[in-house]
């Protein structure tokens, strides 16, 4: 594995025995590497134990202070105008990290060719996270989380940093993923590394979080429209080989935020695991119909789809099938126009 120089980028807003925990933790299993630390505008307590603990680490790190609390967007991007190696790794300070665990992204990174990359994470602060396909230790996901989260230099020099106006969460990644996907960067979450998180403790009161995350909603739909459901059906006579193209189509779309349930017939459903393409991307569901009853579990499964997603759009995958008990279903070529609106690929 080709050698890469790594920051380590931890914002830091009080809870000062966690904080040291953490810190501490890092620098035993993360060799090599500089710890950039950005106190957020923390209280005197935990400003004295940050000047402490970055004194001690000399060249190995570096301490940069904000005297009031910007935001966790804003405490990140601090940090990131300050590095200038191969990568950056995000981590907050109720993670936990464990012997190899640079080693376990970096080498995720480079299998799936990924600009950014997160681990799997357990314990009582866990985020929610993508489910891997059987048998994948590693897939493409728009779901990653601050918690821990690897961005490549590179990367960050075409598309930029993270957009400081939507919250510290959900649109913010979900904006920054869709955004270096533009310029061909992917994002990957690896199962090879979890992460053990302590509980998160949050800020501010409910409706002004709730106001935030409802504004940054908005910008992201305005900037990339609104993510869709689909459920795709090939018809019980079509050859896997033949949907080659289509595949790329719904790739793309999953890379720009949309979710896909693939429902396949058995011969259909075993000629796409052949080919990989249950393990494409989290966003990318490959379901198998019954062989024995399969009208009647398609039905079951169309009715379980649409009551978990109200909005689900039915998508007929071939010319010339019937999708069963949807009229309004879109055709092939709508869904591949509504994809290729936004495409990620046409660079």
């Amino acid at each position: 594995m080709k050698s890469h120089t790594i920051d380590i980028l931890v914002p830091v807003w009080n809870n000062p025995f966690e904080t040291r925990a953490c810190l501490a933790t890092l620098l035993a299993h993360s060799s090599g590497a500089r710890l950039i630390i950005v106190d957020n505008g923390s209280s005197r307590e935990t400003e004295l134990m940050l000047e402490e603990f970055s004194d001690s680490m000399g060249e190995q790190g570096l301490f940069i202070k904000s005297e009031r609390n910007v935001g966790l967007v804003a405490a990140i991007n601090l940090g990131l105008a300050c590095s200038d190696r191969d990568y950056t790794v995000i981590v907050s300070p109720h993670v936990s990290v464990q012997a190899g665990w640079l080693d376990a992204l970096m080498s995720a990174a480079e299998a799936a060719a990924a600009g950014i990359v997160s681990p799997f994470f357990c314990g009582e602060g866990a985020p929610s996270q993508p489910l891997l396909a059987p048998g994948c230790t590693t897939m493409e996901s728009y779901t990653v989380s601050f918690s821990t989260i690897m961005v490549q230099t590179k990367m960050r020099m075409v598309a930029g940093n993270f957009d400081e106006h939507l919250d510290g969460n959900e649109w913010c990644l979900r904006e920054y993923v869709r955004r270096v996907a533009d310029y061909g960067y992917r994002t990957c979450v690896t199962s090879r590394l979890c992460l053990n998180c302590s509980a998160v403790q949050l800020f501010g009161s409910a409706q002004r979080r709730n106001e935030m995350i409802q504004n940054s909603r908005l910008i992201y739909t305005s900037r990339w429209g609104v993510s869709r459901h689909y459920c795709v059906y090939f018809g019980a006579e079509a050859d896997a080989g033949s949907l080659d193209d289509l595949m790329t189509v719904i790739l793309d779309g999953a890379r720009q935020g949309h979710r896909f349930t693939l429902l396949l017939h058995r011969r259909q459903y075993s000629g796409f695991r052949k080919m990989g393409w249950n393990g494409l991307h989290t966003g990318i569901d490959v379901c198998e119909i019954s062989f024995l009853f399969p009208l009647r579990d398609f039905q079951r499964k169309i009715k379980m789809l649409r009551t978990a997603s109200p909005d689900l759009l039915a998508v007929r995958g071939c010319s010339g099938i019937v999708f069963p008990g949807i009229e309004s279903a879109i055709s092939q070529d709508e869904l591949i126009s509504s994809i290729r609106v936004h495409t990620t690929t046409a660079k």
